[in-house]
């Protein structure tokens, strides 16, 4: 091992010349490498934190990177609505219908809650970021509605958000 990091150290010489800065790690922890590397770029602790809300149909899997999932099966399904069908949650016509079903309702409050109260727990750990996942049958209305409406009423208050709609794309 003494070899290989005489080695290592030889091969980075004209690296290790050219740097601004070096950190010797040989007695920090990860979370303490990170805090210094933030600390030298002059970040503070949210700076740069991203959420990512992403629908996704049930039929298809369940994405498997994800930090969260969230289950959206449970509430009305617009794809037996006939004139709603052929639409998506991006549509006024699906957000109307399901913001008249009172469980839909209730299930987009507990979870703007959950989000609103445990993200800034995530920020304030120095997570650059967290990915929600929210699931319904064809990953088509519910799914796509919630994640819409989520990022919508959240992106000001909380992070930076992106989404993406597996089945849609």
């Amino acid at each position: 091992m003494a070899d290989a990091i005489k080695r290592e150290r030889k091969l980075l010489g004209p690296i290790t010349a050219n740097a601004d800065m070096f950190i010797d790690t040989s007695r920090t922890n990860v979370h303490q490498l990170r805090d210094l590397v933030m600390e030298s770029l002059g970040k503070n602790q949210k700076s740069g934190f991203l959420m990512l809300l992403r629908s996704f149909g049930y039929k298809h899997g369940i994405p498997g990177d994800a930090d969260f999932v969230f289950d959206a099966r449970c509430l009305p399904n617009p794809h037996w609505q006939a004139d709603l069908r052929h639409l998506t949650g991006k549509d006024s016509a699906v957000a109307d219908y399901l913001e008249h079903e009172e469980v839909a309702r209730l299930y987009y409050q507990q979870l703007e809650d959950f989000l609103t109260t445990w993200v800034p727990h995530f920020q304030a750990d120095n997570r650059s970021y967290l990915s929600i996942a929210i699931g319904c049958t064809g990953g088509q209305h519910r799914s796509v509605y919630l994640v819409e409406r989520l990022a919508r009423e959240l992106k000001s208050r909380l992070c930076d958000i992106v989404t993406r709609h597996r089945e849609l794309e």
